[in-house]
């Protein structure tokens, strides 16, 4: 392990090793610390969702420019990172849920997404799989250009890449301490050695909270349990992300044919709950069946959890800390740091290496909740 460095990156996600790449390539000397196996974490725990189709501008900015890069990632990193393009439907409830999707895609047009408004007749063009009487809406959002990308090869695409510019990956390397002197960053302790660096990125998901205490700083961030299931292999059925904003579910199928999805069970409040809950497959399965009742007969074969680490407006924590010169934030992701991580790292790589910022990282500070009213972000499931 080096003993001295440019920038320390804390956190083995997507986030994480894109950063490390785009800063690599860039020239940097760049060292990252996981304390587990790469994508052990959020990453690796994911639905593998790709969407564009928020309520907030700064969301839906991030999500456009990633899916652009997205689209060119096979070529970049040269690996095959199973990036597809099926679509997201979104189904609509009621007539706030209308008048919400409504704006909302008002608002994605503006920054020039292709996304319509479906009548219940045309949902089923896009999923035939789907039973409109039994998913009780009265439309639904599809924007073509959303779609899925395998997280574990995303997450080691960049690291392999990275290695190649020279990075430091190090992982089952635990962080243990961050040493502050003169309101900036100078050392970060780990369990196998110090290392000295000016620049150090918390991208360590649930555990940013407790990296960010390391140099006195209070990240309001808190954990929720999100449980996954997967099926087995179905031949092709549909191509599209299914999700609903009230009824919390989502799923879609993925290359090698299995149903996966996932769906808030109704009693779960926040903490560090790592067990998988019967009751989930029992709401899962009954809310599954209920929009495509073709898979009623269909075998589950794995179920898992994984944290959202949720800001108070469910929108992440990026750039400077004001208070600790050269602490870079890269945490609240509110479950959807992967589907954004690509215009995140370039960001965050453009103000570490050129002191560039934008009005996204701005407005994404951590500045933003002192005594401030916040936007919140409503396009969340679960």
């Amino acid at each position: 392990m080096k003993r001295k460095s440019d920038v320390v990156i804390i956190g083995g996600g997507v986030n994480g090793c894109s950063i490390a790449y785009n800063l690599a390539k860039k020239g940097l000397d760049v060292v990252l610390f996981e304390k587990n196996y790469l994508a052990a974490g959020a990453t690796g725990a994911c639905g593998a969702g790709i969407r564009q189709q928020w309520s907030t501008r700064e969301n839906a900015l991030l999500a456009i420019q990633s899916v652009k890069i997205f689209e060119r990632l096979n070529r970049i990193l040269g690996q095959d990172i199973e990036f597809r393009q099926g679509g997201y439907l979104i189904a609509v409830h009621d007539s706030q849920g209308m008048e919400q999707a409504k704006k909302n895609v008002t608002m994605q047009r503006s920054l020039g997404l292709k996304v319509n408004i479906l009548q219940p007749e045309e949902i089923p063009k896009v999923a035939a799989i789907l039973d409109v009487n039994g998913m009780r809406v009265i439309g639904a959002t599809f924007c073509p250009t959303d779609g899925h990308a395998n997280p574990f090869k995303t997450t080691f695409a960049y690291a392999h890449a990275a290695r190649n510019y020279g990075a430091e990956i190090n992982t089952h390397t635990s962080v243990v301490g961050l040493k502050v002197a003169g309101k900036a960053i100078r050392t970060v302790v780990t369990d196998k050695g110090t290392i000295h660096t000016d620049v150090v990125v918390n991208a360590a998901g649930i555990d940013s909270k407790e990296i960010a205490k390391m140099a006195k700083v209070n990240l309001p961030l808190k954990p929720f349990r999100k449980e996954i299931m997967a099926t087995e292999r179905l031949a092709p059925l549909f191509e599209a992300m299914v999700i609903s904003f009230k009824d919390g579910i989502y799923f879609s199928q993925q290359k090698e044919g299995q149903i996966v999805g996932g769906i808030p069970i109704p009693e779960e409040t926040e903490g560090y709950k790592t067990m998988p809950t019967f009751a989930f497959l029992q709401h899962m399965s009954q809310t599954l069946t209920r929009y495509a009742p073709v898979l009623k007969h269909v075998n589950l074969l794995r179920h898992w959890t994984g944290f959202y680490d949720v800001t108070p407006d469910a929108r992440p924590i990026l750039g400077v800390v004001k208070d600790v010169k050269g602490f870079i934030q890269c945490n609240g992701f509110s479950g959807h740091g992967f589907m954004i991580s690509p215009m995140v790292s370039k960001l965050l790589t453009d103000l570490i290496a050129e002191g560039k910022t934008s009005e996204v990282l701005e407005s994404l500070s951590l500045d933003r909740f002192k005594g401030k009213v916040t936007e919140k972000e409503l396009s969340v499931v679960g």
